[in-house]
């Protein structure tokens, strides 16, 4: 015996309304296989519903209704099967094409919420005790970039004469110091002499937070004015660590010196 659905069974199996199936009904586009002449109900069989699923997918592919009415009409069964079978490659494109946008979305949204926990942590300043620190400074580099930071220390290395080459070594780390306005990029010394271009970052407390390059200097501004409302120092320099968070973004903590 044939099963037969109710036209909300059915709406509800193909994820449309019971409208749209009467509109398909009055268009002649899938007729419902049994309708009661006394109350007009409309009853649809599986295979209805197959025609109904067939109809909904070709709409998503942006084919009017008259065009899909036209096609499934075709009394050779071989073109409605070409048809089908170009709809499927259509589809398949435009799957691909939405998983592109989709990786694109993704990456931009991963980018956003880095911003948004930069924001978020603009206020989160903590204090750091940070030993005696010896860095020496560029007399070239002013400010990161994907060029400078690729093999950065080889730029440090390069400013040391051959001779005191050997006398010298320093951390894998880079970083910006900034002094009466002037701002140039540095590294750690573990190991060297003195030279020109040497400083001393003097052990104590650091008021320290982190951000993105897009708030870095309204950081820099908000953790000079704690470090003197809060704890009444008048910061002569400023530290910005540079903190590598993938292959082409980092980050950075902010330090200023406020022990007196």
């Amino acid at each position: 015996m044939k099963k037969y659905f109710s036209i909300g069974e059915a709406a509800k199996a193909v994820h449309t309304t019971s409208e749209t199936l009467r509109h398909y009904d009055r268009i002649g586009l899938v007729k419902p296989s049994k309708k009661d002449e006394w109350t007009n109900y409309r009853y649809y069989t599986e295979q209805d519903i197959v025609r109904l699923n067939t109809v909904r997918a070709l709409q998503l592919m942006d084919l009017p209704l008259q065009e899909i009415k036209k096609v499934l009409e075709y009394d050779d069964l071989e073109k409605i099967i070409d048809f089908l079978a170009q709809a499927e490659k259509k589809a398949d494109e435009k799957i691909a094409a939405l998983q592109y946008s989709k990786s694109k979305i993704q990456l931009a949204k991963s980018d956003y919420e880095k911003k948004l926990q930069g924001q978020q942590g603009f206020n989160d300043t903590f204090l750091r005790e940070c030993p005696e620190r010896v860095i020496l400074l560029s007399d070239t580099l002013e400010v990161p970039t994907l060029d400078n930071l690729w093999n950065y220390l080889s730029h440090f290395y390069d400013k040391v004469t051959p001779a005191l080459k050997e006398q010298f070594a320093f951390e894998d780390l880079a970083g910006i110091y900034t002094e009466n306005k002037t701002a140039r990029l540095f590294a750690v010394c573990v190991r060297y002499v003195d030279i020109d271009d040497l400083k001393v970052l003097p052990k104590g407390k650091y008021l320290c937070a982190h951000c993105t390059e897009e708030n870095r200097e309204q950081t820099l501004y908000e953790l000079i004015r704690i470090a003197k409302t809060k704890y009444g120092a008048e910061p002569a320099f400023t530290v910005q660590l540079i903190v590598v968070s993938g292959i082409l973004h980092w980050n950075y903590e902010v330090q200023v010196y406020v022990d007196r």
